[in-house]
This record gives C-alpha cells, sequence and structure tokens, in this order.
C-alpha cells in the first residue's frame, strides 16, 4: 500500500512539472519583444545671453559649428545659436515657439512657468552668484554704506534687481527710499556711466566686473553680493542664470533634451578647466574680448546643475524673492513640474 502510494505521488509531481513546463513553453512563444523606440535627430533652437551662460556653452557652440562646417552627417541633434544682449530679446520668442530652450534669470524661468500655466521647464542651474558692487572710491566697505548712494545697474525685474532689494532690506535699507538705483538696460551702459564719471557706484555681474576693471584701474570690488546673501545664513543661495526649455518640446524630444544636458555639461566642464582656450572661443564668438575672458572665468561661477540638486537650490532661492515679492517669481511658486529630473 504504501509504494502504491508513493508511485501515485511521484506521477503526480511528474504529471504537474509537465504540465509547468508546458506552461512556461507557452509563454515563451506568445511573449513579444518591445521594439525600442528611438528619435529622429532634430535641430534644437538654443538662446543665451552675452555673459557667464553664453560663455559655459561656447564649447557645445564651437562643436556643431565645427560639425555643420565640415558637412558631415550626424546621428545626434544640430544646433541653431543665438545670443542675445538681455532677456527681453529671450523670453518672447521661447513663449512663442521660436526657441526651443533658453538661458535666463532664475526668477524669469519661475515667471515664464506661470505665464505659460506651466509650459517652462528649468533643465539646469547654470550661473551661481555673479554680481558685485563696484565702486571708484572708497566710501563703501558694507551693505549699510550703501544708504544714501546711487547705483547704476541693469537687470531690472530680473535676478539682479530683486537679489539687490533684498539684500537692502536685510541690511536695513529700504530699496525705494534709503538709496537710488539707476536703472540701465545693459550692463555695458553702467560701464559707460563709471567710464564716464556720472557714476561711482555700480551693480555689474562678471564679466563685465573685469570689462569695466579694465578701463578704469582704480575701479575696485567694494562687495561681492554672493559673500553678502551667504552671510544671512538663511539657508539658500545666490543663483544668477537657469536654461530652461519649453514644455512641450521637453515631452516630444525627451531624446534631444537629454543629449543636449549631456553636451551642455560637458561644455561647462571644458570651459572651467581650459581658461584660455575657452576664452579664445568667447571672443571669437563676440562675447566679451577674449583678454577680458581669461580674467573674468574665474569669477563667473559657471556650473550645470541638474535633478534634485538643482531643484533643491532654486526652490530655495525662489522662495526667499517669493516671501519678499511674489511679483519676483510670477505671483506663484513653481510647482513640481518646473524641474526637469527632480
Amino acid at each position: 500500500m504504501k509504494q502504491w502510494m508513493k508511485k501515485s505521488l511521484a506521477a503526480c509531481l511528474a504529471l504537474v512539472m509537465c504540465l509547468s513546463l508546458a506552461a512556461c513553453g507557452g509563454n515563451q512563444e506568445t511573449v513579444e519583444e518591445t521594439p525600442e523606440v528611438t528619435e529622429e535627430p532634430v535641430t534644437v533652437r538654443v538662446a543665451a545671453l552675452k555673459g557667464p551662460t553664453a560663455m559655459g556653452m561656447v564649447k557645445l557652440m564651437s562643436d556643431s559649428d565645427t560639425a555643420a562646417e565640415s558637412g558631415e552627417e550626424t546621428t545626434g541633434n544640430t544646433y541653431e545659436f543665438t545670443l542675445a544682449a538681455s532677456a527681453d530679446e529671450v523670453s518672447p520668442k521661447l513663449m512663442q515657439g521660436e526657441l526651443d530652450i533658453a538661458c535666463v534669470p532664475a526668477n524669469l524661468a519661475s515667471v515664464l512657468y506661470n505665464r505659460t500655466e506651466g509650459g517652462i521647464v528649468t533643465l539646469a542651474v547654470n550661473t551661481l552668484g555673479v554680481l558685485y558692487i563696484v565702486e571708484n572710491g572708497n566710501s563703501v566697505q558694507s551693505m549699510a554704506d550703501l544708504a544714501g548712494k546711487t547705483i547704476v545697474a541693469s537687470g531690472k525685474g530680473s535676478t539682479p534687481e530683486y537679489a539687490l532689494r533684498y539684500l537692502l532690506s536685510e541690511n536695513g535699507i529700504d530699496p525705494d527710499t534709503g538709496v537710488t538705483i539707476d536703472w540701465k538696460s545693459e550692463h555695458s551702459e553702467c560701464v559707460a556711466a563709471l567710464a564716464s564719471g556720472s557714476a561711482t557706484i555700480a551693480m555689474l555681474p562678471q564679466p563685465f566686473v573685469t570689462v569695466a576693471q579694465t578701463q578704469l584701474p582704480d575701479l575696485r570690488v567694494a562687495l561681492d553680493l554672493t559673500e553678502e546673501w551667504d552671510a544671512l545664513d538663511n539657508g539658500s543661495a545666490l543663483l544668477t542664470g537657469v536654461v530652461v526649455a519649453r514644455a512641450d518640446f521637453v515631452e516630444e524630444h525627451p531624446a534631444a533634451v537629454e543629449q543636449f544636458l549631456t553636451s551642455y555639461a560637458e561644455s561647462v566642464e571644458w570651459v572651467n578647466d581650459n581658461t584660455a582656450d575657452a576664452a579664445q572661443l568667447i571672443g571669437d564668438y563676440g562675447i566679451v574680448d577674449a583678454a577680458v575672458a581669461e580674467k573674468a572665468l574665474p569669477y563667473c561661477n559657471i556650473v550645470c546643475i541638474t535633478g534634485t540638486e538643482m531643484m533643491d537650490k532654486l526652490s530655495g532661492y525662489l522662495s526667499v524673492l517669493w516671501e519678499q515679492d511674489e511679483a519676483s517669481v510670477g505671483g506663484a511658486m513653481p510647482n513640481d513640474d518646473f524641474y526637469y529630473g527632480a
């Protein structure tokens, strides 16, 4: 009896195993491989401002132009670059779909996000703090010394204005009544005002600080606004610029966006590691004079910060501006979809 039960149990197990193998074999026959999704190369329309953002992109620009001039077929993106003097030239084209990717002031990215109801995505932080107070004299040794003074500056309605107003307020100076800010349309106008003697104090970013110092040997850096911001110890960092893209472009061409970010990061790394060669390219593209670029590059804080770190830094900076003036970020803090890859 026991022998019979053992034989029956063995037969049952064998039958189960056969059925299992048959089922597995059937699954192997019916499973179809998912075809790999490929994306055709696209021409990416990119804009950068004549300053650190364009300086960090210059190797990518050069490589793209070299490939185009050689006439060789490429398996990746091709690019059309636009260099602009101010963000006012870039914003309308981005919102109207004439550009795909653009380098803009950090707070303007949030403003555009709100204006387009989520139609703008931030890909990377590309420039940390580059703002300085310069003086043709020795009266300014601290933020408090700016009280009652006239400061020429450019960047009204964007990062420079909101950073300056915030730092003045945090140091007990009313930015509307305690100081006079003479806004110019371009940084070069501020340099011209210093050179003519019509102004002695200016807020300038690099590389325009270096440009001004080549014309005015006695011009000194009175305050580093990044250091002044850090001294407040508010848990945020002063940012200058970011790279943004149209949300629909990101959705339609994810591979192109990833390739751009990889190439851009490589360009930034090359520029920071090869100052002299990068300066020559910067001069060739008419961004700033090569000699000026070589001196200024170490102080331009050019970076390519993406993902969660980008989100942390940018959201912290925007929070500070929002608490100061909601309009500075477009009336509301952006949602998580504003931060690509975070």
